[in-house]
């Protein structure tokens, strides 16, 4: 988002592919609404709201907005349109919309970092209140004035020239005008947790994200995975030739871990679409690799993370039913001998945090809910767990009146 003090205000608001699930255009993001003032809206990373179905009813029952796909972008839309609208006011100020903000922190519920704009006033961006999702903003100085950019992941703004990134808070908002940039704290942080996945799998290895520097959590798993490797293989850690990072997120720690154990590390080349590509990708590799033994490292789903074996995400990943899950109800000797290995080696729940806590000691924990059950925003039941997982059976969408979660998702396809 640019300000340009002498000419007209320029914003740029980063896009969404429709939502996992759906091929359906009108979920691409972003949603816009014309009332009131002209909003647009975007979630800036991954997010979701645990209380969607209630959220669905309100705006239909009492705001009487009506919304128009199944995604929650829309509906924090809606919500956030409906408190600036309770204002009355031809023209809103920053007390005005961070009053606004306030409301929807009141009303919803789940794991967001928002962009938005309102025509003709200004820029916003707010997170959620654990923090669960990543947002940042950085600065540019032009000879037209300052800019701001708003943004999930520094490297964005680095590669366009900005700097003095700054970390939006949990429950804290910013609000850029043409004259001024205002942050406010709106809600009392409850419990700071980040998503470990980012740091795992999601974010560029070049960005830093809470004061934690992506590439050094990474080299951290690498090094700590290394031990549970000569821990758990001894000796038999000399027979291994070759370290394959899989999938190419993996690459740091996987290098990290070659280093420790000297070893050769084969790199592979990005996998855009995976199941499909994988076949492609190692056939050219049997004459490499004949009479080798090979350790392939997979950051998201094995070794640089513990087993995935029952619990769902309800934060913004979009994951397989739990009978897809490989670990779901096996050991592993069992993964090992499901998917046709000879070890398969977990990294422990302690050692992943512990390699992501060393950059920034001051996050004493993270959003672990797949591995211990904790969710973060102590909504979430029984009851709400199995309609998500029937809806996942189902391969589609549980009607909004369920009451389920709904939007956007990260799809990560099989994890182990």
């Amino acid at each position: 988002m640019d300000i340009d003090p002498i000419h007209l205000l320029k914003y740029v608001i980063s896009v969404r592919y429709p939502t996992a699930g759906t091929s359906s255009d009108s979920e691409a993001q972003p949603f816009y609404v014309n009332s009131p003032y002209g909003l647009v809206f975007a979630h800036d990373c991954n997010g979701n709201l645990t209380n969607a179905g209630e959220l669905r009813n309100f705006l239909d029952r009492e705001a009487h907005r009506h919304v128009n796909t199944g995604s929650d972008s829309e509906l924090l839309l809606n919500i956030f349109a409906h408190n600036l609208q309770r204002t009355g006011k031809c023209r809103v100020n920053e007390e005005d919309t961070f009053n606004a903000l306030l409301g929807v922190y009141q009303q919803c519920r789940g794991g967001y970092a928002v962009a938005a704009m309102i025509a003709g006033f200004g820029v916003i961006g707010f997170r959620d209140p654990n923090g669960v999702r990543p947002l940042i903003y950085g600065e540019r100085l032009t000879p037209n004035g300052t800019n701001y950019m708003i943004a999930s992941e520094s490297v964005v703004l680095e590669v366009l020239g900005y700097k003095n990134f700054v970390d939006i808070k949990p429950g804290e908002a910013i609000i850029v005008t043409r004259q001024t940039i205002n942050k406010r704290q709106l809600v009392p942080t409850v419990e700071f947790t980040p998503c470990i996945f980012e740091y795992v799998n999601f974010a560029r290895p070049d960005s830093i994200m809470d004061e934690i520097s992506v590439y050094k959590a990474r080299l951290a798993m690498g090094e700590s995975l290394a031990n549970q490797v000569i821990q758990k293989l001894g000796k038999e850690a000399e027979n291994i030739d070759v370290v394959i990072p899989v999938p190419d997120t993996s690459r740091v720690a996987a290098l990290q871990l070659s280093y420790k154990l000297n070893l050769l590390t084969f790199i592979m080349p990005g996998q855009s679409l995976r199941k499909k590509n994988v076949r492609r990708k190692l056939n050219p590799m049997a004459m490499e690799f004949a009479g080798k033994n090979v350790l392939i490292v997979d950051v998201y789903c094995a070794s640089c993370s513990p087993p995935i074996r029952l619990l769902p995400n309800v934060y913004g990943i979009d994951m397989p039913t739990q009978t897809e899950l490989v670990a779901f109800g096996r050991t592993e000797d069992q993964v090992a001998a499901e998917i046709g290995a000879d070890y398969v080696i977990y990294e422990s729940l302690e050692g992943l945090v512990d390699s992501v806590r060393k950059s920034n000691p001051s996050i004493h924990s993270f959003d672990l809910s797949v591995f211990n059950g904790c969710y973060v925003t102590g909504d979430i039941t029984d009851e709400y767990l199995d309609v998500l997982e029937k809806e996942r059976l189902s391969g589609k969408q549980v009607s909004p009146a369920q009451g389920t979660v709904i939007g956007l998702h990260n799809h990560v396809g099989h994890a182990k």
